[in-house]
């Protein structure tokens, strides 16, 4: 089902008077000329609309609820795909999903957020928000990886990672430091793309690796605007106000130079829109990654990637 956040409503009407005209035409009455008037119309509508979002807008773009989640850039992507569950501890995550698969013939270790769309999906991946069970889950995938010398592609869209009692408990926050100090040493490529949202230390926990990409329309931030509001203002409405203090897009993090690789394009109109072209960019961003990082040694992979986060801070003495 199309959904359309606040700033999309201008497209609504256009976009249901294109679908009417394609139901009403047929061999003897042909809308085929207002069809392509009307489409003309949309698109350049939607290129305005899309041309000068606010970093808000563009949240609500990255949490939007047809946006492409893991699973679906599997399908759209990979091949031969291989799920396994399980942390080998406590028991199997559904907000996160591990696996192994084929990127055009090469095997790799596929490893991402999930969120759901419909109520009970939401509530059986828990909106996206792994426990400790799912980055222990993830690194046994990782590590099952660099045995067999598989490259590693993750894909981060989470709000954070789970905060409640029973997941610390269990030691969230010694999981999340354990896959990034684990992930550092790993000896085989990792390639990190931010498809939605990438929230603090949740999103952290599956995203040390040799190129990390952002999608156009992502966000990448140690809180959310909300979180964000609510500690400083007290009033977490004040989500607006909190997203363009935090500078979270895509772009404004590539302004940074230093915590990300590449900013990959979305279809006009975000990727909600067309998930099949959305993925096909992608593949084709990954592989390129990819390729640029097969030829090296395994203690050349390790020190790029600590060289790569060691630039992200400055000492001053």
């Amino acid at each position: 089902m199309q959904h359309y956040l606040d700033f999309e409503k201008p497209l609504v009407e256009l976009d249901q008077k294109i679908n009417e005209l394609r139901e009403f035409s047929t061999s003897d009455v042909d809308f085929s000329s207002d069809i392509q008037k009307l489409e003309r119309k949309s698109q350049k509508l939607r290129q305005d609309i899309f041309s000068k979002l606010s970093r808000w807008q563009r949240t609500q773009l990255a949490r939007h609820i047809n946006r492409p989640f893991t699973l679906d850039f599997v399908e759209h992507i990979f091949t031969d795909w291989f799920e396994v569950h399980g942390d080998r501890n406590f028991r199997d995550d559904p907000a996160m999903v591990c696996g192994f698969a084929r990127l055009d013939g090469q095997p790799c270790a596929v490893i991402g957020h999930q969120k759901g769309r419909t109520t009970k999906e939401k509530v059986h991946r828990n909106f996206g928000m792994p426990n400790p069970e799912g980055y222990r889950k993830a690194l046994r995938i990782m590590k099952m990886a660099e045995q067999f010398g598989l490259p590693i592609f993750t894909f981060v869209d989470t709000p954070g990672a789970f905060p409640g009692i029973g997941a610390e408990e269990r030691g969230q926050a010694e999981a999340i430091a354990r896959n990034l100090r684990d992930m550092a040493a790993l000896r085989v490529p990792v390639i990190v793309t931010v498809t939605g949202e990438g929230g603090s230390g949740g999103a952290l926990g599956i995203a040390v690796g040799n190129r990390v990409l952002m999608m156009e329309y992502s966000v990448y931030a140690v809180i959310s605007p909300e979180g964000c509001a609510a500690i400083l203002w007290g009033d977490g409405a004040k989500g607006p106000e909190a997203a363009e203090a935090l500078k979270l897009t895509a772009h404004d993090v590539n302004e940074l130079g230093c915590v990300i690789d590449e900013v990959v394009s979305e279809p006009m109109g975000g990727g909600h829109n067309d998930h099949k072209a959305t993925a096909a960019i992608l593949k084709g961003v990954l592989k390129k990654h990819l390729s640029e990082l097969l030829p090296m040694s395994p203690e050349e992979l390790v020190e790029q990637r600590y060289q790569k986060f060691r630039a992200m801070s400055q000492i001053a003495e």
